[in-house]
């Protein structure tokens, strides 16, 4: 089906964009190979392989499955499992459970997964994915709001979801995903998440700030130093929570989270208390930075890195 499929050249190599369109169940299990690949995680699994392809939208169930392949030559993609190198998947659901599925207004899309190969991670196929699910979702489903999670610490997530596309913060999950490990959470750092909500129709406007001057001026609610610590590949220097001051008040706060948490989680998973305990710090500053803010009615209304003397940094942008 030609309509479903969309060719994407970037830094000089072509990619397949296809909605998963098999009747042959055994065509997914590449999902759930590539998902245990980027996940690592063997209690988190898709459903079965025959489960998912009955669940898929053009066959008996309301599941959209995305799917982008490498090319293997000139104008030739192979759709197997070595070739796949990105995905997504998610389903159909409803708002309101009392108004259910009687009012098509009141479905969404939730979506469960998208994810890319670690050494693909740097085409920027991750905002196309969304945006190959959006085309999907309106043109082809006639949903216009898709939720998801992310973890409030990733900021290649926070960028995509919150800058790029605009979503909008609607809650705040504690550990929501129990002890799961894997190689993007660790047992002893809670997997707390961001509930957000993206309406597919809003454009995108946010109120003009200056950014410099505000972290010039220091309205960071939460901020980070830099400390040179021995993690496990060897002396770096790391981000560690530096100041959390909530009794700020001003119109416009900041946040700063790591540039790098999944960095940061390897890095200090090692025996050392102080240095594996940075992580935990962040994620517990952070969940109480986050829930006292939404309390006193401020709103994430950006993400934004900051270069400055060779160093980055990476703050959420909140408004009262």
């Amino acid at each position: 089906m030609k309509e479903f499929e969309k060719i994407h050249t970037i830094k000089g190599k072509d990619f397949l964009f296809k909605v998963e369109d098999s009747k042959d169940y055994r065509d997914y299990k590449k999902y759930e190979d590539l998902r245990n690949e980027i996940w690592g995680e063997p209690n988190d699994t898709l459903p079965g392989e025959r489960n998912m392809m009955c669940e898929n939208f053009l066959y008996d169930g309301s599941s959209l499955f995305i799917a982008v392949y490498e090319e293997e030559r000139k104008g030739v993609f192979k759709q197997d499992g070595d070739h796949l190198i990105g995905f997504s998947y998610g389903f159909v659901g409803i708002k309101d459970k009392k108004i259910a599925f009687r009012d098509p207004d009141n479905l969404q899309f939730y979506s469960q997964y998208t994810g890319v190969k670690p050494d693909f991670q740097h085409f920027g196929l991750g905002v196309l994915i969304k945006q190959c699910q959006k085309d999907m979702l309106m043109d082809v489903f006639g949903i216009y709001t898709v939720t998801c999670t992310y973890d409030p610490l990733s900021g290649i997530n926070a960028y995509r979801n919150i800058h790029h596309f605009g979503m909008d913060v609607v809650g705040y999950r504690d550990a929501c995903y129990g002890d799961f490990g894997g190689f993007l959470n660790r047992v002893d750092v809670p997997c707390d998440r961001f509930l957000v909500s993206w309406d597919l129709k809003k454009d995108i406007q946010r109120p003009e700030y200056d950014l410099e001057h505000l972290v010039d001026s220091g309205y960071i609610a939460l901020e980070a130093g830099i400390e040179e610590i021995k993690g496990r590949s060897g002396a770096l220097k790391l981000e560690v929570v530096k100041n959390l001051n909530l009794d700020l008040d001003h119109e416009l706060l900041l946040v700063e989270i790591p540039v790098d948490f999944y960095f940061m989680l390897r890095e200090t998973d090692v025996t050392e208390r102080k240095v594996r305990n940075i992580p935990l710090e962040w994620r517990m500053k952070a969940r109480q930075a986050f829930k006292t803010l939404f309390e006193k009615k401020y709103k994430i209304i950006d993400f934004r890195l900051v270069k400055k003397d060779q160093n980055k940094r990476d703050f959420y942008i909140l408004k009262k």
